[in-house]
């Protein structure tokens, strides 16, 4: 339906007070009030100027008012009382549009006309809309209440009682729920009915028995129209059959017929103008009260506008602002200055309340900035306090004594900061930051404590593992009869170094005497673990070690010369030494003997796997009479076992097995050097030479000459012999010697002749003027060219007592 053709209007009372009785019969014939009998309702609206009254109207009822244009500036828009019929609901509704209170055009003193109009609009009206502000709520001179205290005192008394609905209208919500508001209003609108005077007749009566109370929130036009839209639509549903039983007027009373509406209307409006005595007590200081904060809120804005505080509070969110206390406090005064001077001339009271109000609000804009401010002091003042630390700690100053002065000079740093940022106008207490501050430094503190604390404990653990570990492998490596002792020895000797030097380092960090104890007992068990893990890292190895003992002992002799095996050693009794020295090594590793306590580990070795008769130590099960025959030591804890017995056992028969090869080779060795020494024959076949030979003996003795050529025959094979190293050839077996011989032998005879040969012509040359010898001298020089040719060659024979080596000549050196 078109808005126009529905809607009209009337202006029923001007400014002056004159009722328009011309223009209500008018309204009402255009209307067709008077068909409608008592299906009709009337809603009339109160509130301040300005405040947006008709434009509420014009969006919830369609109705055409005169609204304000807010870019001419705020004054009266609507003067008088006018009067409209709502376009689109049913039954008909009028909508009474009143003059806004507090109007500059009237004055501080000429109210009558306000007063008037709400006690006409509460008279005539079955729905009262009172147009509020939000922030209003809660305020004693606000949301007009002397308003309704006068109009339910001069309503009691000039008119009979009837059932009025006043519905709130809470304008330009904020983001307090209307469940908070609500009943601090209905709390409100009862304290007015219970201090209003009433008749006699009506001394108990309840504020319910006149008036219906609802509250409604809308939210602010300018800054949300499409929200307060939605609003205002889902609010004028109600409006729809309103006075049907259950709607906003549905229990009404006394109601006039819609014929006699115009005569009513005037009639009332008669009895209020003569009525001389009506007067709104505290009407000055409901306006104070808003123009105060009008005033209160342009300075707000003028403050956040502020191009000094956009800078400070800009800048302060990255770094500190110099002088930012003394800066904001003279932004600060500025506003409070020209807000004193623009509200000098409203009431004492109102005007100081808001003051202490507009002061609040611009210390909470201020107060995350001074937040800010003192978040970088705290960051600054740690970050240098780090620094200066460092560096007395570097310069060599004590822990405790660094952290208690630097703390104490960089608190008071902090303190004169804050002084700076101090805004005059606010109170507040900058100790919890500096408490903050005082945890940061003590964290600080504490961190570096332990990391300092870390590190010379490293740094003595690390000590300790070089002073243990190398010497303790060695010990252990030599495994003797005090070997423990020794290790003992060097432990306590390292312990105590160390615990000295650092129970001096930890003097000066200022700690109670249980926790340095506790750190020196803990560094103690440290080297004493580092001692028990060597020991467990080498008790791995001991079947090793064992065996490199044995052969180290087994194959060397007393003087550590490798042995020669020529016969004349006792391998038994060689191989039962360095057995026993592997197992003096076994029983060392068997446990840790850290106490100095004793203990029979190696007499049990020893009577188990030595002493036992080899053969039934190897063939014998473990039974119940093995000494070795269990899991644990006599006396020695399991925690300090490292080679239980069975371990033992069964490491020994390892150990034998795997040395087994070289006694056997050893064995090997003498019996072959034995056979290699012995050159003669069987005495039987001594014998036999003799007995047989003798023929040739006596032949021997009657001819000499056959002895010189035996001689010589002698030397000559005595020459092929080393020449030809026949026993070394022959080492290899049989029948290579006798390849390897078959290609050498021609060579080498070749040789032996091209020396004699040589060896012949040498005095021929050396001595050209003598005579030739006769030819038996010749032949005594033949012979002894001979022997000296054997004896060269013989030279090159090594003997000795325990074996026969042979080395050929080179190349070049067959024949010397």
């Amino acid at each position: 339906m078109d808005k126009n053709s529905e809607c009209c209007s009337t202006h029923l009372v001007d400014g002056d007070g004159t009722f328009n009785v011309a223009g209500i019969d008018k309204f009402m014939k255009e209307v067709r009030l008077a068909e409608c009998g008592l299906s009709y309702a009337v809603v009339s609206i109160l509130g301040p100027q300005s405040s947006g009254k008709s434009t509420l109207l014009n969006h919830l009822f369609g109705t055409n008012f005169r609204e304000m244009d807010a870019f001419k500036g705020r004054s009266q828009t609507t003067k008088g009382i006018w009067l409209a019929r709502c376009a689109g609901i049913e039954p008909c509704t009028l909508i009474m549009d009143l003059e806004g209170t507090d109007g500059r055009e009237r004055g501080e003193d000429d109210t009558a006309f306000e007063k008037q109009s709400a006690l006409f609009a509460l008279a005539v009206s079955d729905i009262v809309l009172i147009n509020m502000w939000c922030h209003d709520i809660g305020r004693e001179q606000a949301a007009n209440k002397p308003l309704l205290k006068t109009v339910f005192q001069v309503m009691m008394r000039l008119f009979s009682p009837r059932k009025t609905t006043l519905m709130f209208v809470i304008r330009d919500k904020t983001r307090t729920p209307l469940e908070n508001l609500e009943p601090v209003l209905r709390e409100d609108v009862q304290k007015i009915w219970d201090s209003v005077p009433k008749p006699q007749a009506h001394k108990e009566t309840p504020l319910s028995e006149f008036f219906n109370v609802e509250v409604v929130a809308l939210s602010s036009y300018e800054e949300k129209e499409e929200q307060f839209r939605e609003q205002v639509a889902s609010l004028r549903q109600r409006f729809f059959h309103s006075i049907a039983p259950g709607g906003l007027a549905g229990d009404r009373r006394g109601v006039v017929p819609a014929s006699g509406f115009s005569f009513s209307a005037q009639q009332i409006w008669k009895v209020i103008k003569e009525n001389k005595d009506l007067d709104l007590p505290a009407h000055k200081v409901m306006v104070a009260t808003v123009r105060c904060e009008e005033i209160a809120n342009e300075k707000i804005g003028s403050f956040v506008a502020n191009e000094d505080w956009c800078q400070i509070d800009e800048a302060v969110q990255n770094h500190p602002v110099p002088g930012f206390g003394k800066k904001l406090s003279t932004i600060l005064d500025s506003c409070l200055i020209e807000y004193d001077m623009e509200a000098t001339f409203f009431d004492e009271g109102v005007r100081s309340a808001k003051r202490r109000q507009l002061e609040e609000k611009l210390l909470q804009l201020v107060q995350p900035a001074y937040q800010s401010m003192l978040g970088h002091i705290r960051a600054g003042t740690l970050d240098k306090f780090k620094d200066a630390f460092d560096k007395a700690l570097n310069g060599g100053e004590g822990f405790s004594v660094a952290a208690r002065s630097c703390a104490e000079l960089f608190v008071i740093h902090f303190d004169e900061a804050c002084a700076d940022a101090i805004i005059q106008q606010a109170n507040w207490d900058s100790s919890k930051v500096r408490e903050k501050l005082r945890r940061d430094i003590d964290a600080h503190v504490a961190a570096v404590r332990a990391a300092k604390l870390s590190e010379l404990t490293t740094l003595y653990e690390k000590k300790l593992n070089e002073a243990l570990l190398g010497p303790m492998e060695a010990l252990l490596d030599g495994a003797g009869d005090d070997t423990w002792q020794a290790i003992r020895k060097l432990l306590r000797r390292e312990t105590e170094s160390s615990v000295s030097g650092f129970s001096a380092a930890l003097s000066s960090f200022d700690m109670d005497e249980e926790t340095i104890s506790k750190m020196l007992a803990s560094l103690k068990d440290y080297a004493r673990g580092v001692v028990e893990s060597k020991a467990k890292e080498e008790a791995g190895r001991v079947l090793i070690r064992m065996k490199d003992r044995f052969v180290t002992l087994f194959s060397h002799d007393s003087d550590s010369l490798p042995r020669v095996w020529t016969g004349k050693e006792d391998i038994r009794a060689i191989t039962k030494m360095a057995r026993s020295a592997s197992l003096k090594l076994l029983s060392v590793m068997a446990a840790i003997r850290l106490d100095d306590n004793d203990d029979n580990i190696e007499k049990t070795l020893a009577i188990a796997l030595i002493e036992t008769k080899s053969g039934a130590v190897t063939n014998k099960s473990i039974t119940s009479d093995d000494p070795l025959a269990s899991s644990s030591w006599e006396e020695v804890p399991s925690s300090k076992t490292l080679i239980t017995p069975v371990q033992c056992k069964s490491l020994w028969r390892q150990f034998k097995a795997e040395t087994e090869y070289t006694v056997t080779q050893a064995i090997s060795a003498q019996e072959a050097n034995k056979r290699n020494n012995n050159w003669l024959p069987p005495p039987w076949a001594i014998v036999a030479l003799v007995v047989l030979g003798f023929n040739e003996f006596m032949t021997l003795l009657r001819n000499p000459l056959y002895l010189g050529i035996i001689f010589v025959a002698f030397l000559l094979v005595k020459a092929l012999w080393v020449q030809l190293d026949i026993s070394g050839e022959f080492r290899n077996g049989a029948l290579p010697g006798l390849l390897s011989l078959s290609t050498k032998f021609l060579p080498t005879v070749m040789n032996l002749l091209k020396r004699l040969a040589e060896e012949g012509q040498k005095p021929a040359t050396n001595e050209p003027q003598r005579n030739h010898p006769s030819s038996s001298s010749s032949f005594q020089g033949g012979a002894y060219n001979n022997s000296n040719l054997s004896s060269s060659a013989s030279s090159t024979i090594i003997s000795s007592e325990n074996g026969t080596e042979y080395s050929s000549p080179s190349k070049h050196e067959k024949v010397i």
